[in-house]
This record gives C-alpha cells, sequence and structure tokens, in this order.
C-alpha cells in the first residue's frame, strides 16, 4: 500500500448526485465498447468460459424482496437466485426492516453486513481470486453486504395500515455508493412495476462485464447506463464523482468513496468535538458500539468510522446495522469475556442495556439541520448511559494519547457557522482524517522498506533472501527522528499510540499485506536476474538429468510470474519463456516431449 505525503494531495471534487430526479426516459440504451485491458495486461482467457449467471454472481449473490407476514413476521417474498444459506436468509429477513422503534416512514437506504458461509460454486473462481488480488486492501471479501430499499408508507387497505417492503441486493463486494446508486434506480421500478422488473434487472446485470479493477466498465440497468471504474491497489487515495450528463451517469468508485463518505460531516456531527478520540479508537481496533435513531445513521456512522483511517484498511470486524436476532448477538453482548474488537451499529433501546459493559459507546441522536450548532459535549461516563434516550455524545474511560486539535474544530464550526456547503465540509474533514492517518503510517512504511534486503544480494541461483523481521525496538527508535512530527503539527504521546497499535488487528493486517508486497517484489527481482543469466551457457556444464531439473524449477517460476501476477518489468515473463523453449530444443527429442507437456495443476 503505497502512501503519499500530504503535500501531494489534490484538491477534493463535488459529492456525488442524488439519482431520484434522473429522467428514465432520457436515458439511451446502453452502448457496446471495448474494455481497455486490465492490470495484467491482457484479457482475461474465462471470459469467453462464462457460464449463464456467473456475469450476475460476480457482482450479486441474490437480489431479495422482503416483506411482513402477520403471521410469520419478515419473509423473503421474492429471490432472483438463492439466499446464502438457511442462516444467511434468516439474517437477510430480520437485517433489511428497521426495528419497530425506528419510525422510518417514507424510502429509507442503508446497509448491512454478515459472515460469509459456504462460497457457490461457479466457473467464475479463478476470476474472484483475481479480483481480489488486484482491489485494494479495503476492498478484499469476507463478509456478504446488504444493500436495502426499504419502503414505508400508509395505506388503509393492508391489515396493519402500511405497505413495509424492502428491495435487498446481497453482494461479496463493498461498494456502497455504487449499490445505493443502483437500488435508486431499480427500487422505484420495482414498487411500481414488481417482479417481471426485478427479471429484467437481473438479464440486463448478467450481461455486466466482470468487475476487474482499473478497467472502466460500462453498465446498463434498465434503459440506464452507468459507467464504474473499480480502484486498484495501485491507486491513490482520492474521490470520485457521479456525473449525470443526460445519456449516461458516469459513476467511478475510488478508495474514498467505496466506503460510503458522503455523509461524513453529517455522521460526525454530533460528535465533532471528539474526531481526534474516535480516529484513534478505530486505529487501536477499539470495540465500539454506535445508538443511532434508524438503521440509516447507525450504517452511514458505522461506516464513516471505518473509513476514517482510510488509507489503512480496518481489519476487524464491523456491523453497519445490528439485531438483537443476529447470529452472532450471543457472541458480542456475553459478560464472560471481553468485548471483541468490532464496531456495532444499533438502533433498538435493548442494547442501551445488554452492551452497557463495552468500554466505548457513541450515542448518536437525530441528525442536526444544516446551520444548527453542535454543543460542546464532554466525554461521558459509561455509568450514565442508561437508556437509548440518553443524551448524544461519547461514553467511555479512554484518555487519548494525542492532545486535542483545537485548529480542526474552529475549522469545521466556522463551516457551520457561515453554512459551508456540505462537499466542503465533508472535504475538510476527509483530508485532516487521510492526512492524520498518513502521518501516522510514513514511519511505519519508512522502516518496514528498509527490512527490504539489498538487490545486489540477490543472486540467480540462489533463493530468493529473506526479509528480515520487524522488530518493534528497532522501530520505536527510528521515531525519534523519522516520526510523525515531521508531517503532523499534533503533539502527544505518539509512541503510546504506536505501541498499542501494533499490537493490533489493524496492524497485523496491514503488515501481512506489506510483507506479502515485499516478498512478491524479492520473487520478481529474482526472476529478473535470471531472465539477464545465459541459460544455455550454463546448462552446458550439467548433466541432462541437472538440466531438467532447472527446466521444472523454471517452469514453476513461470507459473508463479503469471499466476501471481509478480511486479516484474514488461517483456520479463516472455524472455525467460524464451529460454526455457531455447533450453529445451537443446536436450534430446524424446526428454523435448516430456517437458513440453503442460504440467498437471
Amino acid at each position: 500500500m503505497a502512501l503519499q505525503g500530504p503535500e501531494e494531495l489534490g484538491e477534493q471534487v463535488e459529492e456525488p448526485e442524488d439519482l431520484d430526479d434522473q429522467d428514465a426516459s432520457s436515458i439511451s440504451p446502453a452502448e457496446e465498447i471495448t474494455l481497455p485491458p486490465g492490470p495484467g495486461g491482457e484479457d482475461e482467457p474465462e471470459e469467453a468460459l462464462l457460464l449463464p449467471w456467473d456475469r450476475f454472481s460476480a457482482w450479486l449473490h441474490c437480489i431479495c424482496v422482503v416483506g411482513f407476514d402477520l403471521e410469520l413476521g419478515q419473509a423473503v417474498e421474492v429471490s432472483q437466485r438463492d439466499p446464502p444459506g438457511t442462516a444467511g436468509k434468516t439474517s437477510i429477513c430480520y437485517l433489511s426492516f428497521p426495528d419497530s422503534n425506528s419510525g422510518c416512514l417514507g424510502d429509507t437506504q442503508f446497509c448491512f453486513r454478515f459472515r460469509q458461509g459456504s462460497n457457490r460454486k461457479s466457473s467464475l473462481g479463478c476470476f474472484l481470486e483475481t479480483t481480489d488480488r488486484d482491489a485494494p486492501p479495503c476492498l478484499k471479501v469476507g463478509h456478504y453486504y446488504g444493500y436495502v430499499y426499504f419502503r414505508q408508507v400508509r395505506d388503509k387497505s393492508l391489515k396493519r395500515g402500511y405497505f413495509q417492503k424492502s428491495l435487498v441486493l446481497i453482494s461479496k463486494l463493498p461498494y456502497v455508493t455504487f449499490f445505493h446508486s443502483l437500488l435508486k434506480i431499480m427500487a422505484p421500478e420495482y414498487f411500481e412495476k414488481q417482479e417481471p422488473c426485478l427479471e429484467a434487472a437481473c438479464n440486463d446485470i448478467d450481461r455486466w462485464p466482470t468487475p476487474h479493477p482499473g478497467r472502466i466498465l460500462t453498465l446498463p440497468i434498465m434503459g440506464v447506463v452507468i459507467k464504474v471504474r473499480i480502484p486498484t491497489c495501485y491507486d491513490k487515495p482520492g474521490t470520485s464523482q457521479l456525473v449525470q450528463s443526460g445519456q449516461v451517469i458516469t459513476h467511478t468508485i475510488t478508495l474514498a468513496h467505496i466506503i460510503k463518505v458522503v455523509v461524513l460531516s453529517k455522521c460526525f456531527y454530533p460528535v465533532f468535538f471528539h474526531i481526534q478520540m474516535l480516529w484513534e479508537l478505530v486505529l487501536l481496533g477499539e470495540a465500539l458500539v454506535v445508538m443511532a435513531p434508524s438503521p440509516a445513521e447507525s450504517s452511514d456512522t458505522v461506516l464513516a468510522l471505518v473509513s476514517c483511517i482510510s488509507p489503512l484498511r480496518y481489519c476487524s470486524d464491523f456491523r453497519p446495522y445490528f439485531t438483537i436476532h443476529d447470529s452472532e448477538f450471543k457472541e458480542y453482548t456475553t459478560r464472560t469475556q471481553a468485548p471483541p474488537s468490532v464496531i456495532l451499529g444499533v438502533t433498538n433501546p435493548f442494547f442501551a442495556k445488554t452492551l452497557q459493559h463495552w468500554p466505548h459507546i457513541i450515542r448518536i441522536g437525530d441528525m442536526k439541520q444544516a446551520g444548527e450548532m453542535a454543543k460542546q459535549m464532554k466525554v461521558k461516563k459509561l455509568k450514565n448511559l442508561k437508556t437509548l434516550d440518553s443524551k448524544p455524545g461519547v461514553y467511555t474511560a479512554y484518555k487519548p494519547y494525542l492532545n486535542k486539535d483545537e485548529e480542526i474544530i474552529k475549522q469545521l464550526q466556522k463551516g457551520v457557522q457561515q453554512k459551508r456547503p456540505s462537499p466542503a465540509q465533508n472535504a475538510i474533514l476527509r483530508r485532516y482524517f487521510l492526512e492524520l492517518t498518513q502521518s501516522f503510517i510514513i514511519p511505519l512504511e519508512r522502516y518496514v522498506a528498509s527490512l527490504m534486503p539489498l538487490q545486489k544480494s540477490i543472486s540467480p541461483w540462489k533463493s530468493p533472501p529473506q526479509l528480515r523481521p520487524f522488530i518493534q525496538q528497532d522501530f520505536m527508535k527510528t521515531l525519534e527522528k523519522a516520526g510523525p512530527q515531521l508531517t503532523s503539527r499534533l503533539k502527544g504521546d505518539w509512541i503510546g499510540l504506536y505501541r498499542n497499535f501494533l499490537k493490533s488487528p489493524n496492524f497485523d493486517g496491514w503488515f501481512r499485506n506489506r510483507r506479502r508486497e515485499m516478498t512478491q517484489k524479492l520473487e520478481a527481482l529474482h526472476l529478473e536476474a535470471l531472465c539477464e543469466e545465459d541459460l544455455q551457457q550454463r546448462v552446458q556444464m550439467h548433466s541432462e538429468v541437472e538440466t531438467v531439473d532447472l527446466v521444472l524449477k523454471l517452469k514453476d517460476k513461470l507459473n508463479q510470474a503469471e499466476k501471481e501476477q509478480l511486479p516484474v518489468r514488461p517483456g520479463t515473463v516472455a524472455k525467460l519463456r524464451a529460454h526455457i523453449e531455447a533450453v529445451i530444443l537443446a536436450l534430446p527429442e524424446d526428454l523435448q516431449g516430456i517437458l513440453h507437456k503442460p504440467s498437471t495443476p
């Protein structure tokens, strides 16, 4: 994960526009385009082998309609493709509706997240591995995401007096803004035209190109065209924009907008006096509960918290909307052990009692109207939180390591007083978090880079050298001269913050990813060194058995380079393949026939 210093950050772009006012009749049908090759430089061979529903499965696991039955309660009424198992189906039913106390009238959008069960088999196995490898760390799959469009309106013809229904997209992809935008197109059409409309949408999605990171994709859906670029692990932190051009909706997904940050300033507004402390809690992977009045505010706030340490990946679990029916309810509410490293978003008042033993609780009230000032609130003791009706604030005994940054608070307050546009407030807050995280991570990046062996130590005829181990004491010594004070104005106990971060899941995930990247770089350098050798001259000094052994090892290296897409110079793989072929042709014909046979997987 390459990081840039604050001086390299560009200005933020405008926030996405809503699609509610989109005039569908003015949208042209999808146009055929030729997609540029992905990071690998060549079209994927699997594209020609895709089966029906494979393209759909690359984007979505299933589409469900969840309604309320007077006898059964919440139930899946319609499902395009099967929900992920019985437990998954139950989770979808309960998580797709707001708690009864939320009082959500009209249309509401939110999202939830739950653990994956057994994976559906498809001919896309290799493709999904490639996508996961090329995606940035924050986009690695591991859970299902549910994107909900819930409608509740008065209807006297129904026994309950209300029409209540949710259209839900279930996916392994955490493209929050994209799928919410997609639902704004699909849901109103569905509520008007019912099931045939869903079938048409599924057919559209099954014609979409697979979601390759780095490509610009054209996605037709119900007469509308969305253009999307999915970020790669090589992109630097940025923002996205959703541009409505009359005929095409252009939606560029970039790192900052994968996890929804459109409402970042709105989410943190009730507690913005404590944003720096919240950043520390998320950075350290502390157990956090967000108590909010509705699923929309709950999920937006949890996603805003997770995104506040971007581009660092949040490696613990997080649940944007969590209910008492969740399969992990007992695990997360037990008092027999310390709360796990997870961020929960809840709306049910019952949690005010069951989660009272959690160390950090954020109480979010109704989101303030623009221009209304938030009052400065002191951090409150946990024992003062008795009900969900308690005043908004942060309930914790945590003492921040860093001194409070009064400048950012004054800047945000000034924006509220002057009625600064929401996109501008978002840009200020996002830039603040980004620079704070980068100031923290840059010393770690610098130290980890020093663990890389020198290139001159790489010999083509020896195994690649190993990375030197990460020694905490050695890293701490580097902070005196090359610590965050070089890029951050904040004072405080940076050493203590690093010491606790090194014990956290976020450090473990970050270091595993960096170690894998550096190991691949060593393998790539080793491969390039082999390509510079005169292999034919070398094999002349060895027996046929040793030459065959060399060819087999070189073919293994070649397979590794292609499978893992090692970061080698252009032409390296082709050059090595030519070297191997030249060596094989110098052997007797019987051995040539054996070595030319494709290796079995």
